[in-house]
């Protein structure tokens, strides 16, 4: 059974940083799209990041220029750094693993910026 695990979340001042963090426990990884999701309360989840599983990378337009998204296939993890955080990145980050038609979220951490 597959497993994301999600870290790192926690309450961030504005314009701090924060690192999250998915271990997954499927077997090949390296062939799983991987993603960062966040859901606001009221507000449908979406894309934040993802990263294919060749390496390309795409992000949303608010955080552009403000997160990245990296994997690391030798340790069955994907990660988000989120810099110059605003009051509006707060929301549930959840992990996403897709390969073919199968997909898996993790349970989600929630991350908030606030002072």
């Amino acid at each position: 059974q597959v497993q994301l695990v999600e870290s790192g979340g926690g309450l961030v001042q504005p314009g701090g940083s924060a690192r999250l963090s998915c271990a997954a426990s499927m077997r090949r990884f390296s062939m799983y799209a991987m993603g960062w999701y966040r859901q606001a309360p009221g507000k449908e989840r979406e894309l934040v990041a993802a990263v294919s599983n060749y390496g390309s990378t795409n992000y949303a337009d608010s955080v552009k220029g403000r997160v990245t998204i990296s994997r690391d296939n030798a340790k069955n993890t994907v990660s988000l750094q989120m810099n110059s955080l605003k009051p509006e990145d707060t929301a549930v980050y959840y992990c996403k693993a897709e390969y073919g038609l199968m997909t898996h979220w993790g349970q989600g951490t929630q991350v908030t910026v606030s002072s």
